[in-house]
């Protein structure tokens, strides 16, 4: 239970104190409410959520490697640059994937 309460209060951080969550909630919710909409059916509500949940969590992974790098070295050094770099890239990709997914889904809907 106490590990439930510790995730719970880190992703309450996520969203209230960084921006690039804030926003990917914001769209995650936006997707929610056009699956409502527009009725999609269970397989597209997996896929949607699975890209959810893969953007919202990579984030929260590279938001924590971004604070660890941050601690270890505040000073500005050529390794952490490429390692914060590698982290973000790592979610740019994912939203590129779960827009990709988006598309797929909501396109032949709107067309």
């Amino acid at each position: 239970m106490r590990s439930v309460g510790y995730a719970l209060r880190g992703l309450l951080l996520l969203l209230r104190t960084e921006a690039s969550i804030k926003v990917q909630f914001f769209i995650a919710l936006l997707a929610t409410a056009a699956g409502f909409y527009l009725e999609i059916s269970a397989t597209e509500w997996m896929m949607q959520l699975l890209a959810i949940g893969l953007v919202l969590g990579i984030e929260g992974l590279n938001t924590a490697i971004e604070k660890l790098a941050d601690f270890v070295h505040p000073d500005h050094h050529a390794k952490i640059g490429f390692i914060k770099d590698v982290s973000a890239g790592a979610v740019m990709f994912v939203s590129l994937m779960a827009f990709i997914v988006g598309l797929l889904i909501y396109l032949p809907k709107l067309i």
